[in-house]
């Protein structure tokens, strides 16, 4: 690959920061997050569980950072949309055209969603359930801010869920967690 090459992907990926996640706008969120935002918490979450689940992080953080790259080229499509278009197939056209090469950082990206797509690998399993968990943490923060059918998102998905370590950080989100706990026990009332 030519430098050129590189810096247009690079520029490309840069458009996930402008797409907006669309299920969100479904449930009332205004400004929802962006693709980008999502990807990169997707991927502190799936570095966590690797580490918990005892799989190799980085195949599971390459997983869960690429996972949603089709969309730089044909948006984020909520659930509703899904009934309709078979986003699956459009997927599939997007990333061979995207990743076409027989070398280099696309050829290992291609691969790690070949894997992830397939679900038969401990890391596949553990990245598609950071990613289910991060719309859960998602969902919550903005329950917990005022958006009453973002409920939806995360008391749904437990049925999605496969390792333990997911399950377990979901029984706590939906029984004792609030998302702004991080926040209130930073601040100090003593100045």
């Amino acid at each position: 690959m030519n430098e050129k090459e590189i810096l247009d992907f690079i520029a490309e990926s840069g458009q996930l920061k402008r797409v907006k996640r669309s299920g969100w706008w479904v449930a009332g969120v205004a400004d929802p997050e962006s693709v980008a935002d999502h990807s990169f918490r997707t991927g502190i979450v799936g570095h966590i569980l690797a580490r918990l689940e005892n799989v190799d992080p980085y195949k599971v953080m390459l997983m869960t950072l690429y996972n949603d790259i089709h969309e730089t080229r044909v948006n984020d499509l909520h659930k509703i949309g899904h009934r309709y278009i078979d986003f699956k197939l459009v997927e599939k056209a997007v990333q061979k055209e995207q990743l076409n090469t027989e070398k280099g950082f696309k050829k290992e990206i291609a691969h790690a969603l070949d894997e992830l797509h397939a679900q038969v690998s401990p890391e596949s399993i553990v990245a598609r359930d950071a990613d289910i968990l991060e719309c859960i943490i998602q969902g919550k923060e903005y329950y917990d801010f005022g958006v009453s059918q973002a409920s939806e998102w995360f008391n749904e998905k437990y049925s999605l869920l496969k390792t333990a370590s997911a399950k377990k950080l979901y029984e706590y989100i939906i029984t004792n967690w609030h998302s702004a706990e991080w926040r209130r026990n930073l601040k100090r009332f003593d100045r």
